[in-house]
């Protein structure tokens, strides 16, 4: 299991020294479905390296609306940089959207790793920023139909394992609309 994760991040070019120091604080949850790893508006104590299953983080509004942030899925880590560089609770909801199992990592490990400079922790940053503007093109450059296209070529996986009112939040349309789409696309 912790190979997985030390595999994860000498891949991204951390020190012996520092890969030992995660796995040896990192600890395994294994998970159900709808289990809640974070609330929005609480501070985070730990970050994740996500072994096996399916995780959502989406934002809440007062009025009881959820707006899809990202999902994370095998081999993929869960790092709330806001939370970090700000010192402030977190702006979103994390859960696990199937039974997970999961290497949590305290959050304090990476506040270390932030203040010493410690060349993972830019590594991490950069895959997230690199991440983030793929997104926000993502966004930005497509038409509705094109990110639905899109979401369901890059990840075919995640169509049957995610509701269409969250596939739907996370393309940034209704659900009714997305509805329209998977319509006209299958009578193309």
């Amino acid at each position: 299991m912790k190979e997985s994760l030390h595999q994860f991040l000498s891949q991204l070019g951390a020190s012996t020294e520092t890969v030992e120091q995660a796995v040896s604080q990192a600890e395994l949850m294994e998970l159900p479905t709808r289990h809640v790893l974070l609330n929005q508006g609480e501070p985070p104590a730990y970050c994740y390296f996500l072994l096996e299953g399916l995780c959502h983080a989406c934002y809440l509004t007062a009025e009881g609306k959820q707006f899809s942030k990202e999902f994370y899925w095998d081999q993929d880590v869960i790092i709330g940089f806001e939370s970090l560089i700000s010192e402030q609770a977190s702006p979103y909801l994390l859960e696990t959207l199937s039974a997970s199992r999961l290497l949590a990592l305290p959050f304090n490990l990476l506040k270390q790793w932030r203040e010493e400079g410690n060349p993972l922790y830019v590594r991490l940053m950069e895959r997230q920023l690199i991440f983030k503007e793929q997104k926000e093109r993502f966004m930005l450059m497509h038409s509705p139909e094109e990110r639905y296209q899109l979401f369901t070529t890059n990840f075919p996986e995640l169509k049957t394992r995610i509701a269409d009112y969250q596939i739907a939040s996370y393309l940034g349309i209704t659900p009714i609309s997305l509805s329209r789409i998977k319509k006209r696309l299958e009578e193309e």
